[in-house]
């Protein structure tokens, strides 16, 4: 099939399901992502020349196709759901945020220096630095376009989306700026307060706020509903992030392998480090571990020991259930019930509680 073969084929099965969704958000995800993945990947064009394909598309589409889970465009679906609207209206936008995600990944992999992403080596390993980079370019590039030519949508709507957008894009590199600059400059005076701000930017926005915010805009939510949407999409985001940064120094790392502690590896100031580095008595110990770049199973281990010493770690998971119980309150007073309410009632618990 061609992409607006699939990418039809796509919207009638999403449509099928959007009408009689799940009540568990694991199994919204687990149902829908092939689908989805397969949408995104429809907006990806080929070249007019055959190395093109070698060099830039091919290497995108095979780095989209091990695309996770999809919960940033499912979520844009839901929203969209929720407020009355019709998922066609969200299709290029979902995509769009997806997309950006692929670019943050690639881009964020290079910086960080990381070896491994879902479980297979790192594009710039694979392909080489200069090719990676050109197409987390390409994959950043391809956000607005489609929103643009969406027929659904109307002048004004595609303004304001891909207005979204940009400023989810800035954001995201705004908190990717603080995380990389203090890494470099080996800052330990770091506080929850300022790990808060950076993961609001560097996360928040791009994996909660703006794809919730984008699905009522197309829509056709009030501005009320597109607010509580947004706010809860924050929220969760960033409970989300403090899940994820929880998940990458617990299990066993035999079985975790190669992505085990890697964030203490790359002296990432996650919240759980911060709130180590003031409550800690061996914060000495903990900085001279982050500051190696050591990948020792004992030395990770050890670092992982401090912080749960300190209550850290228990400090971070009371934090990620506190932001999604207040989320869940709100949500509650400003969107109708429905079943796709429900469904996205069920995303806060998930983000918290998700194992990998």
């Amino acid at each position: 099939m061609n992409p607006a073969e699939v990418r039809n084929e796509s919207m009638n099965e999403l449509l099928t399901a959007a009408a009689n969704p799940p009540a568990s958000f694991e199994e919204y995800l687990i149902q829908n992502a092939k689908v989805v993945g397969d949408l995104v990947n429809s907006y990806i064009p080929s070249g007019d020349h055959p190395d093109m394909d070698t060099y830039l598309y091919g290497p995108l589409m095979k780095y989209s196709e091990n695309g996770g889970k999809r919960h940033r465009p499912l979520i844009c679906f839901a929203a969209c759901v929720a407020v009355g609207g019709d998922i066609r209206h969200a299709a290029s936008a979902a995509s769009a945020i997806e997309h950006f995600h692929t670019a943050a990944l690639i881009h964020d992999d290079i910086a960080d220096e990381a070896t491994t992403r879902r479980g297979v080596p790192c594009m710039h390993l694979t392909e080489g630095l200069g090719i990676a980079i050109n197409t987390g370019d390409l994959a950043l590039s391809m956000v607005n376009g489609a929103v643009m030519r969406d027929p659904y949508l109307t002048d004004a709507q595609k303004v304001r989306v891909v207005t979204e957008l940009i400023e989810m894009t800035r954001r995201t590199i705004e908190g990717q700026a603080l995380d990389l600059g203090w890494a470099r400059d080996k800052r330990y005076d770091i506080t929850p307060d300022d790990y808060l701000c950076m993961a609001i930017h560097k996360t928040a926005h791009y994996s909660g706020a703006v794809p919730l915010a984008v699905g009522a805009i197309v829509g056709g939510g009030t501005e009320e509903q597109i607010a509580a949407l947004r706010e809860y999409g924050l929220a969760t985001g960033l409970a989300f992030q403090i899940q994820d940064d929880l998940l990458n120094i617990e299990g066993d790392p035999e079985i975790v392998g190669k992505d085990y502690a890697s964030d203490i590896t790359e002296g990432k100031r996650t919240l759980m480090v911060v709130h180590a580095l003031k409550h800690s008595d061996k914060r000495d110990r903990l900085v001279e571990i982050l500051s190696s770049k050591t990948t020792d199973i004992a030395d990770l281990a050890e670092a992982v020991s401090i912080m749960r010493e300190a209550g850290s770690l228990d400090y971070a998971r009371d934090y990620a259930s506190s932001l999604t119980d207040k989320a869940k309150e709100k949500l509650l007073q400003e969107i109708d019930e429905s079943n796709a309410r429900a469904l996205l009632i069920s995303m806060a618990d998930y983000f918290i509680n998700r194992m990998k």
